[in-house]
């Protein structure tokens, strides 16, 4: 059983962080974010540390939030003071992206291009015209703006066509024979 609960979270300089009603509340130099906080879980803050603890003893339920609570605590530490990222890339021919205006426009190749609004808490950049780079505070959300590009057109086993994460390993298959 892991045991990642009980180590507490290290708060960077720069960063405050509150608990109260129910509530994580953590402010820096990127922004803020809350989290609600179970019922089965205590945190405290002391000494430049967030601790976490399971409230009820060993109850199932207790032990099942700890891990995770803590584990999404330090993702909020970490989004406050540096933020995440995710970069994709696109492969295929005349596949491009761009950022025009608030809407991220892509040529996938479809008869037509795909356009996609930037939500207001997510910055998508394009360095290049075949790369686009997914930046926020929230972890969940930068993940979930990303995935949703990706769902454009998912990359293809034959060719490898499609819009895929910088880190993603795809496996290729072989084509027809004859």
């Amino acid at each position: 059983m892991s045991r990642v609960g009980k180590y507490p979270v290290q708060i960077p300089a720069g960063v405050e962080v509150a608990v109260a009603n129910g509530a994580l509340t953590a402010k820096g130099k990127r922004g803020s974010l809350s989290i609600p906080l179970s019922r089965h879980i205590e945190a405290t803050v002391e000494d430049g540390k967030i601790a976490i603890k399971p409230v009820g003893g060993r109850s199932r339920d207790s032990w099942t939030m700890w891990g995770t609570t803590r584990a999404v605590v330090a993702n909020v530490i970490k989004g406050v003071s540096e933020g995440f990222s995710k970069t994709l890339e696109i492969q295929g021919t005349g596949f491009r992206a761009s950022v025009q205006g608030s809407n991220l426009v892509m040529n996938l190749g479809f008869s037509h291009d795909v356009v996609y609004p930037v939500p207001a808490d997510v910055k998508i950049t394009t360095p290049r015209p075949t790369a686009i780079t997914v930046e926020g505070n929230d972890k969940q959300r930068v993940g979930q703006v990303a995935l949703d590009i990706r769902s454009f057109r998912k990359p293809e086993p034959y060719k490898g066509k499609g819009v895929r994460y910088e880190t993603e390993v795809l496996r290729r298959k072989e084509g027809k024979k004859k």
